[in-house]
């Protein structure tokens, strides 16, 4: 088959999809693609990117001069399921095969498979197995040797026949999927210098929260790299919130640990202890950073604080919601996210915590802990943590003030 194009008429743009705003009504769809929009359009002014868009059903069209870096930045917006750099065509056969055949041609030889996935919007015309096989003859004649395999091939090629003409494509980048960043409040996120919290708060981005971070400084309780690992995990999470200044709260927790040895608090108590006043803390600056909840890197079980009945412990501390994603999450499931998010280290450095103790309560019961707690002052030290704070802004993966 010999086809011509006027390449003058192609031009190349990113496609994304969006998955489970579909589920919503009509008007909160046509909010949540508001805010999508906004965040993709944030996201590219940062890079410095102009670009315009179009909307057609089910899909976002992304116009700009370059359209890998638009894909590389889009697929990491929340509410996406997957970003695809396209050639769009005229919706006539000739023009659709003509755009296949060339982009086959860059990556298919004698001897290997391939398949056509085609999909059209419109009710007349060729239906999409009828699409599918015509263009697929086209690259069969094109390029010899070649076999078809729909289920395992070695190269594939997508086909949209759709109002506004055809799409042609061969590669769908997975996007994080979720909710739009901004459709559901503001969060204050526990973050450590661990594997676990950055999770933590990334599903909660996925879930269409705004986050603020909140890191309590053990001081020379920490080990030496566990505020500057904390806030490096801070940096790498502002990258998935491109063009929106993501801000850390970090509060001084020394003086916690100081009053507990000073006042020989037994050291099986430490950890709920700890937990419990990190949540509180939390809860005092709700309000000021406009947070509707608390959410912790804690998963069931993981460690001794962990425990059922610890976690019902730490949680009565406070009368706000506590969010814990994790929850149920196995080790190396959640080691497994924070690879894919960027946030997994491996030599992080000393994080050790000089007040652990050697055999943890699992089981605290939650009046000796509100004695212990009375004992020490527990909200002097709450109030003292809450104005003794610093602030640390990043910004498309950058520190930008409170070094």
């Amino acid at each position: 088959m010999q086809t011509v194009v006027d390449k003058g008429s192609l031009k190349r743009l990113v496609m994304v999809r969006y998955g489970e705003l579909f589920l919503k009504s009509e008007p909160v769809k046509h909010h949540f693609i508001g805010l999508l929009l906004r965040n993709i359009g944030k996201a590219l002014t940062a890079s410095g990117i102009r670009s315009h868009y179009e909307t057609p059903r089910g899909r976002i069209l992304i116009f700009g001069d370059d359209p890998e870096k638009i894909a590389d930045i889009v697929s990491r917006i929340f509410g996406l399921v997957d970003v695809s750099i396209c050639t769009k065509t005229s919706s006539h056969i000739d023009d659709l095969c003509a755009e296949a055949v060339a982009l086959a041609s860059a990556h298919l030889s004698s001897g290997m498979s391939f398949a056509v996935r085609a999909k059209r919007q419109q009710k007349s015309g060729l239906d999409s197995q009828e699409l599918g096989a015509r263009i697929g003859s086209a690259i069969y004649e094109h390029i010899p040797k070649l076999s078809v395999d729909l289920d395992n091939p070695d190269y594939e090629i997508f086909v949209e026949v759709r109002d506004f003409g055809g799409l042609v494509y061969d590669s769908r980048i997975t996007a994080p999927g979720g909710l739009p960043s901004g459709t559901q409040g503001r969060a204050l996120v526990l973050l450590s210098s661990g594997i676990d919290s950055p999770v933590a708060s990334w599903l909660a981005m996925k879930r269409g929260c705004e986050i603020t971070h909140l890191h309590l400084d053990g001081g020379r309780w920490a080990g030496s790299d566990v505020k500057s690992a904390a806030i490096e995990n801070h940096k790498r999470l502002s990258r998935w919130c491109a063009g929106n200044p993501l801000m850390m709260v970090i509060a001084n927790s020394e003086p916690l640990y100081d009053r507990m040895q000073e006042l020989r608090i037994p050291p099986r108590y430490r950890c709920v202890i700890c937990k419990r006043f990190m949540v509180q803390v939390a809860a005092r600056l709700m309000e000021h950073e406009g947070a509707l909840a608390i959410i912790t890197g804690e998963n069931l079980g993981q460690v001794a604080s962990q425990t059922l009945t610890n976690l019902s412990v730490i949680s009565k501390g406070v009368t706000v919601p506590v969010l814990r994603p994790l929850i149920t999450y196995d080790k190396e499931e959640i080691i497994t996210l924070a690879r894919r998010i960027g946030t997994f280290d491996t030599h992080p450095g000393d994080l050790a915590c000089r007040a652990v103790p050697k055999m943890p309560a699992t089981a605290a019961v939650l009046e000796v802990i509100r004695e212990c707690e009375q004992k020490m002052d527990i909200d002097t030290l709450v109030t003292q943590a809450c104005t003794e704070l610093q602030y640390v802004t990043a910004l498309n993966s950058e520190i930008v003030s409170g070094k």
